[in-house]
């Protein structure tokens, strides 16, 4: 991306400069859109499951941006000998989501591909300046998160046949949860910053609101909400290459606690899927949203730590 023109208009009010969830551009003193894409390869084997999270993941950008997403593209790949019902029960899946967010899946584009893809090119809505960007923590703030950890794991686990069908069922549910109620609490109570938390972990999108905001977050492992079964997993060795490649990459920004162990840095930067929001809200409102999320019907959602003033490092991870 360094190689390539830098993006400069005046409407352009969010763009590529602090790798926020999607980029938002001026329509006019009332209106602006919100613009993102998302998509894979399947996460679980039913296709019409896999279609719906893919959806919920690829709509998430827009409510992490306090938006509500108006008009969507499908966009597809899928091998041409495969029968044509599995790519029936996808769509289905993802404009079963669609309804759901009441937004409008209008077409799309498919290409032949060895493996199967789904996701969404979504456009979205939102009030200019009324935007939440990954880029407005301050030292002081409270972050929450508002779905558990380890479906990347779990996902993992499944296509290897190890996981036991009553915690991927849990993990599919988590994942076709759509963070709209999340994003109406936040939007109500308003906060300085949030994220979604998808294929760069907890760790890697915490990282990059951090570097965005210019401060430091200090979090505590025994906060964070755990997907019930991810410990015994992780325990077997069940953790997907992203996951690896993360704590690689991702995890060299983090001042660990001595006491962390690898496997509890290795769920910290698993690779979600569909993951919750991650929010920075001024420590005077915490338990306003905690409320405002649980009258909303978002279930377990928790402050994980705080945010601090700028340090050597983006993160730190105590017990």
């Amino acid at each position: 991306m360094e190689k390539l023109p830098k993006i400069t208009d005046s409407n352009l009010l969010v763009g590529l400069e602090t790798g926020d969830d999607a980029a938002v551009y001026k329509l006019g003193q009332d209106q602006a859109l919100i613009f993102t894409l998302d998509f894979f390869p399947p996460v679980v084997d039913d296709p019409f499951s896999f279609g719906a999270v893919a959806a919920a993941n690829s709509f998430s950008d827009v409510y992490a941006m306090g938006g509500k997403p108006l008009l969507a593209l499908n966009i597809v790949g899928f091998p041409v000998d495969l029968p044509k019902d599995i790519l029936t029960e996808i769509l289905r899946g993802g404009y079963t989501k669609a309804q759901e967010a009441g937004c409008l899946i209008a077409g799309g584009h498919t290409v032949d591909d060895k493996e199967p893809k789904y996701g969404l090119a979504v456009v979205g809505l939102v009030t200019p300046g009324k935007q939440v960007t990954n880029a407005g923590a301050r030292a002081g703030d409270s972050l929450i998160l508002t779905k558990p950890l380890g479906t990347g794991i779990i996902t993992t686990a499944g296509k290897q046949g190890v996981a036991e069908p009553q915690i991927l069922d849990e993990a599919v549910r988590i994942m076709s949860i759509l963070n709209a109620d999340a994003s109406s609490a936040m939007v109500k109570v308003g906060v300085n910053a949030a994220t979604d938390v998808t294929g760069f972990g907890l760790i890697g999108h915490l990282r990059g609101m951090m570097v965005g905001s210019h401060t430091q977050a200090r979090i505590n492992l025994s906060r964070v909400p755990v997907i019930p079964g991810v410990w015994p997993l992780i325990e077997q060795g069940v953790v997907p290459g992203g996951t690896h490649r993360n704590l690689s990459g991702e995890g060299q920004e983090v001042q660990w606690h001595v006491d962390i162990t690898l496997q509890q840095k290795l769920l910290l930067c698993d690779a979600q899927t569909s993951g919750g929001l991650l929010i920075s809200v001024p420590e005077t409102k915490a338990d306003a949203l905690l409320r405002e999320l649980e009258a909303n019907g978002v279930e377990g959602s928790v402050v994980i730590g705080e945010v601090v003033g700028a340090g050597t490092q983006p993160i730190e991870v105590l017990p």
